[in-house]
């Protein structure tokens, strides 16, 4: 990691959300925390500090949104997440 003055350092949410952009890759909005390396990167840039805990505080305070997915989570900027399925919605799609 190349070595950055206190100044020109991101705070955390500076850092989820340029990830996000930088990323991600067309056409897909969002990156996987585990396979896109962003839990890795996080825990080197913010020595000893936690990517799950961070990610879930953004996500309650509306500065990102998340997605479940297999192995971890999908990380994306506001009003990019794909909709969720309600249980409604999954009855009316069988036909129930």
């Amino acid at each position: 990691m190349a070595e950055q003055n206190q100044e020109e350092r991101l705070n955390q949410a500076e850092f989820v959300k340029r990830a996000i952009v930088k990323l991600r890759k067309d056409p897909y909005k969002g990156i996987h925390s585990v396979y896109s390396g962003f839990n890795q990167a996080f825990r080197e840039y913010f020595i000893d500090d936690d990517p799950v805990k961070w990610t879930t505080q953004l996500a309650d305070e509306g500065v990102i949104e998340t997605r479940r997915a297999r192995g971890g989570i999908m990380l994306y900027l506001p009003g990019e997440a794909p909709a969720q399925s309600t249980s409604k919605d999954v009855l009316k799609k069988m036909g129930l």
